[in-house]
């Protein structure tokens, strides 16, 4: 290897390599060259760049310059042209049998060749484009100026013709701009002369110009750039930070005081005219744009190289001809251009002073056009106390073209890059599918894979066989009525589990029915209970679901039903929604009351007798979708149901049995059991209903690559900062609208589920512009389900979701439950939603009997989604979670035992069997509270406890699930109406002041928050972007020690009332699709806190130290050790992991108003590991922690250690959690284990 070689690696993302020799002296164009000659993936892929270190290459630059070792490589990626330039412009191939390293002159005319036909492409592509300069010149009236300025002209003239041989200017060329820039120090206008800021002042009596001295700088700054930059486009030159930074000291002799910050701050104010940057992004039309590269002045050193003669010969060639020339002969005159190009790249054309001259003229308007425009802004903001206009600073400039969400005044703006549904093209490059062809789920499986997926986005597809259907005859205990009346409804023969319950029912017995999402459990309580009904005339029934859509669904079922029995009785949904006089009506007349766990607490427990009727013949209690109860709220549903059991024992003598539907766990039968405190049920889970097969899908977003600023946005105010190249993962949202979009194209009925209301809303958004550009007539056969709709608005949803009107629904996790919304071919799954159950019950939704189905899980970015995508067995492997539930938490069962004393007083002797052993302790503490009285002549075990506290419905203040009273409208500004009720607390994060708010495709600009009134004013708007909160959440201890007596040394663990507070400090404008930061917008709201109860233990300032003494994250460590301590609370205690939260620390800095302006900062990281009762007022889980925090710790540190997951942020099995409020980011396992072992040890030696 000759001595000026060298020997480079070059590697593609697909693990493809090669090695080759190669003169350190040449250029990374040379090296493209050489590698599409020998290295197969070059060959194949047309377009790639070419990058070291994250950074991308520069073409004009040589290896020389790069510090390249031998363990070093270089990475090659293709990059895909848009197709537009692919169909009117196809570069010719030439084949090359041999090359030489020595000939240099070849490589350089291949090099340019290549580049060339690029550059060809690119401005066949744009010929189509609008030209701008007719929107530009009628923006700002003041401004236009006549075409010829003599006087102007000539004194260019004199300035090009006084160096026109040399690249740098002479001394009398630097006297005459000198001179010329002097004469600028007005913002005038053209017609009148006048200082333009003395009308927008409105000072009359002053006539002098009032532009303050800053402002006279930048005109006199850009004078200069602009005319040094034509100087140098004249001779076919690239401007240079060296060559700008030689003519500003030149021009010092002279009296002009330029610095490098004037001109970063011109690149802020005016970015459409002024860039500064590593190389040009993007394609540009000679002269609309001052670019200074900040890189070495390679390819401007070299008059004749071949960036100087694209820009001086062949652009003007293709621009000059294109409008002349047909479309063929255009093509044939293009090539024989080419090709004499290639042959002979010593050619040189200079460009004209007269074109010189135009091009500096024009960017002057439109440099005085973007001057004028933000200094408008500017000072419309700033008004003195008499709403008089104040000349704005230097600094105002800088934060209006920051803050506002339009970059120039003649259109070019932030979001004229996202026009239409074009934004929405999948980001994986590939063309929508226009056809409309019907397929079944097996067929799109293969659909995809060719299409939208053709990257590789399936990473695993799982297919789950089908399962045979077990029918049984109709059991012969029910009545000839109730068997007609199935047959009516097409039901000649049950399934083996369905038979099973409906035969314990009828014999008196408690059952649980646990089978498979679709597999009719709905007839395993109806049938029964109607047979019930009809033969006894004064036999009642509740019905008990979680959600109010349930509700509405089973009155259809009940009606169809009822119709074929010929039965006449009343029926009816007892519900916040029920108006009073048909709650009148319903306590009168029903014999079957549907309601939810809620009401049966705040309406139908307290007022009991008004349910006389009801409750003294009380036959059967459903409690549909079991699964739901648990955690706290599953810990108050179980003490309302005893209350019930105890009240119909009690005082209306009626014993019901209870049937439960749930769908699979790994313990239905302990939960159902726990849930209303049964001593006896029977579990029925051999599913007899039949399933067609599942595809299951796996999909990851593919990889792009994207350029970002290096510089921190605190130190860098610049848009045009050097950049760096990052992998990211396309959006999953627009990934998963595109499916979801292809599903609805091709008859596939489809539930897309997100975990959140704005990404519901998100998805149907997407959505619906990707229809309206393949399959228009089918735009409105999708919408979105979530909660917060107004009655009205949900009820009509129901019935077309229940009507089978719609094809598709983006929906939360409300319709994960058993409601029938009729044939559902697909399913779609936008993240984790936070357990196995969850994922399987919503893929449940879909292949009901013996029909194939689909469903697909499309992942974020975060480690926890991609821990599955890596992993998919141990997402397919991980067992179904079992359903906890702590009736005898202390704290939830005296709230309770309250309310059961106002329905009727209490009897330790009677009532232990309901409220377990607690009774007593309960009752003891409730007396010290005086909540409690009795008669104390009464031997204690004999006394009846009587209410006697201040509150009148104690029922009011139990929140069972932290169900919000106070709630804020949102209403139209058009129409004055309410379109939706949000929490106080999910407020904030929805439709504060400038907020984006988006109902069923809809998006509304908020234009008022009004916190007294609790409304938030709205208008329809088309955005191309959306708004997100940035907020952080605080736990505050205050002191109250509620811990156990445990031994009290600085280590021990103590529990602690706390004070949870969010603070909304900002929020964000994105932009659709590509998820791009528009703005970071400030935002001053209110807090929101909520008192709850804490446990924690101090982490010793030593291991604190030890850890930043190997150079480890100590936040991360932190952050990593709570979330371990979270994921094993449940091994010792009888709860929900979404019952506790653990203080997450924030990393990442946060804006904090103070006097002098906004400083950022990074918030204090507690020393501590700390968890929290989730519910307001606490749920009385992290007081039963305390005790047991040392065993929970060593569990903790055990799983950390034997998890053999090798990432250093862990993964869902030991550090990861879904409620993370940091996402999961900022993670370090390794670090935990630290942390833990050294509280161990410190706290127990």
């Amino acid at each position: 290897m000759a001595k000026n070689e060298k020997e480079i690696q070059i590697r593609t993302l697909s693990g493809e390599s090669t090695t080759i020799s190669i003169p350190s002296n040449c250029s990374i164009q040379d090296l493209k060259l050489l590698l599409k000659l020998i290295f197969t993936p070059a060959k194949t892929s047309p377009n790639f760049h070419l990058f070291f270190k994250g950074t991308k290459m520069s073409l004009g630059c040589s290896l020389s310059s790069y510090s390249i070792e031998n363990n070093d490589f270089i990475v090659l990626v293709p990059f895909t042209k848009k197709d537009k330039s692919q169909n009117h412009f196809q570069p010719m191939c030439v084949r090359y049998d041999t090359v030489s390293s020595s000939s240099s002159s070849s490589i350089a005319a291949d090099s340019t060749y290549s580049d060339l036909m690029q550059d060809l492409s690119s401005l066949v592509d744009r010929s189509g484009n609008q030209n701008s300069e007719d929107v530009l010149e009628n923006v700002v009236s003041h401004l236009e100026t006549p075409e010829k300025d003599e006087k102007w002209n000539r004194l260019l003239r004199d300035v090009f013709n006084c160096s026109k041989e040399s690249s740098d200017f002479d001394e009398k060329g630097c006297e005459k701009i000198a001179q010329f820039t002097d004469s600028v120090n007005c913002l005038s206008d053209s017609k009148t002369g006048k200082c333009l800021l003395l009308k927008s002042l409105g000072n009359k009596k002053e006539k002098s110009c009032q532009c303050p001295i800053w402002l006279k700088r930048l005109l006199k700054v850009f004078s200069f750039l602009n005319i040094f930059s034509g100087f140098l486009q004249m001779q076919n030159l690239v401007i240079t930070w060296d060559r700008v930074k030689g003519a500003m000291r030149n021009l010092g002799a002279f009296g002009l005081e330029v610095g490098v910050e004037d001109v970063k701050h011109l690149s802020v104010i005016c970015p459409k005219i002024l860039r500064i940057g590593n190389n040009v992004s993007e394609p540009i039309k000679l002269g609309d744009v001052i670019d200074i590269l900040d890189s070495s002045a390679n390819a401007g050193d070299q008059p004749a190289s071949a960036k100087n003669i694209r820009t001086g010969m062949v652009k003007k060639y293709v621009e000059g001809s294109f409008y002349c020339l047909s479309s063929n002969t255009l093509l044939m005159s293009l090539f024989t251009f080419v090709l004499a190009f290639h042959l002979c790249v010593t050619v040189r054309k200079q460009v004209s002073i007269s074109t010189v001259v135009n091009i500096v003229r024009k960017r002057e308007i439109a440099f005085k056009q973007t001057l004028w425009w933000v200094v408008e802004i500017s000072m419309g903001k700033r008004k003195s106390g008499n709403g008089m206009r104040k000349l704005p600073s230097l600094e105002d400039l800088l934060v209006v073209m920051k803050d506002t969400d339009t970059a120039t005044p003649f259109g070019e703006s932030k979001r004229a890059r996202t026009n239409g549904s074009a934004d929405l093209t999948s980001q994986s490059g590939q063309t929508r599918c226009r056809d409309m062809k019907p397929l079944s789920p097996e067929e799109m499986v293969e659909h995809l894979r060719k299409g939208i997926g053709s990257r590789q986005q399936i990473v695993h597809l799982k297919e789950i066989g089908a399962r045979i259907a077990i029918p049984v005859d109709i059991p012969n205990e029910l009545s000839k009525l109730t068997t007609t009346a199935l047959k009516k409804i097409g039901i000649s023969r049950l399934y083996s589990h369905q038979a099973e319950s409906i035969q314990a029912s009828l014999s008196g017995k408690n059952v649980v029915v646990a089978t498979m999402t679709s597999s009719g459990k709905s007839l395993c309580y109806n049938v029964p209970v109607l047979e019930s009904l009809s033969q006894n005339s004064m036999s009642c029934a509740l019905y008990l679901f979680p959600t109010k859509a349930l509700a509405q669904d089973q009155i259809r079922a009940l009606s169809v039903m009822a119709e074929g029995m010929n039965m006449s009785f009343n029926f009816g949904v007892y519900d916040g929604d029920t108006s009073q006089e048909k709650r009148k009506w319903l306590r009168d007349n029903a014999r079957l009351l549907i309601t939810n766990p809620d009401m049966l607490h705040m309406s139908v427990l307290p007022f009991h007798t008004q349910f006389q009727r009801i409750l003294s013949n009380l036959r059967f209690v459903v409690i549909d979708e079991a699964h739901t109860y648990k955690g706290a709220f599953g810990c108050h549903t179980a003490l309302v149901l005893r209350r019930l059991r105890r009240l119909c024992s009690h005082v209306y003598g009626s014993d019901p049995s209870f049937i439960f539907c749930t769908a699979t766990s790994a313990n239905p039968r302990e939960h159902a059991m726990e849930l209303a405190g049964l001593s006896t049920l029977d579990l029925i889970q051999n599913d007899g209903s039949p399933s067609g097969p599942k595809f299951f899908a796996l999909w990851n977003p593919p990889i792009y690559w994207k350029a970002v600023s290096k510089a921190s946005s605190e130190t860098n105010t610049s848009k045009n900062a050097d950049k760096e190249i990052i992998s990211r993962r396309s959006s999953p949202v627009l990934e998963l609208s595109s499916l979801f979009a292809e599903m609805i194209q091709h008859g596939l009925r489809c539930i897309a589920f997100c975990k959140t209301r704005k990404l519901c809303e998100l998805v149907l958004l997407y959505t619906r512009e990707i229809l309206k550009e393949t399959a228009p007539l089918l735009v409105d056969s999708i919408c979105s389900y979530r909660a917060g709709y107004t009655a009205q608005d949900r009820r009509r949803l129901e019935s077309e979701l229940f009507g089978g009107k719609l094809l598709g629904v983006a929906a939360t996790n409300a319709l994960e439950l058993g409601i029938d919304v009729g044939y559902i071919d697909a399913t779609l799954h936008l993240g984790f939603p936070g357990s196995v159950s969850s994922l399987w019950q919503q893929a449940g939704r879909s292949g009901r009997r013996e029909k194939s189905s689909l469903a697909v899980y499309v992942a974020f970015e975060g480690p926890l989604d991609q821990y599955f995508m890596k992993f998919p067995e141990k997402l397919f492997g991980r067992s179904i979670e079992c359903c906890h539930i702590d009736s005898q938490n202390k704290q939830v069962l005296e709230q309770h035992l309250v309310c059961a004393a106002v329905e009727h007083p209490l009897s330790l002797l009677h009532d232990e069997k309901y409220f377990g052993p607690g009774l007593n302790s309960s009752i003891v503490s409730l007396v010290k509270n005086r909540c409690l009285s009795s008669d104390p002549s009464r031997d204690f075990a004999d006394r009846m406890w009587s209410y006697i506290g201040i509150e009148k419905k104690p029922s009011y203040g139990v929140s069972i699930r932290a169900i919000e009273t106070e709630k804020y409208e949102v209403i139209d500004k058009e129409t004055n109406k309410c379109i939706e009720e949000i929490e106080e607390s999910k407020a904030f994060f929805q439709v504060h002041e400038g907020a984006v708010y988006m109902q069923q495709g809809k998006t509304y600009l908020v234009k008022d928050l009004d916190i007294n009134k609790k409304i938030a004013i709205c208008e329809e708007a088309v955005l191309k972007y959306y708004t997100k909160t940035r907020d952080y959440t605080d736990v505050d201890l205050s002191g109250r020690d509620m811990a156990y007596p445990v031994n009290r040394s600085l280590m021990a663990a103590q529990a602690h009332t706390c004070r949870v507070t969010t603070t909304w400090f900002g929020f964000f404008r994105i932009l659709r699709g590509s998820n791009e930061i528009l703005d970071d917008c400030p935002l001053s709201l209110p807090t929101y806190s909520f008192e709850s109860q804490a446990v924690w233990i101090q982490v010793p300032t030593s291991i604190k130290e030890k850890v930043e003494r190997q150079k480890l994250s100590y936040p991360a460590g932190l952050h990593a050790a709570a979330h371990a301590v979270l994921n094993v609370v449940p091994l010792f205690i009888l709860c929900n992991s979404s019952d506790l939260a653990a203080d997450c620390a924030n990393p990442r800095e946060i804006p904090y108003v103070l006097p002098d302006g906004i400083v950022s900062r990074r918030r204090h990281v507690h020393e501590r590991i700390l968890l929290y009762d989730k519910h307001p007022g606490g749920s009385g889980i992290s007081v039963q922690v305390q005790p047991r925090f040392r065993e929970i710790l060593v569990a903790a540190l055990e799983l950390l250690k034997t998890c053999r997951c090798c990432e250093e942020s862990g993964c869902p099995s030991c550090d990861q959690i879904l409620s993370c409020r940091e996402y999961n980011e900022c993670l370090h396992k390794n670090c935990a284990i630290m942390i833990l072992e050294g509280v161990i040890t410190s706290g127990w030696s």
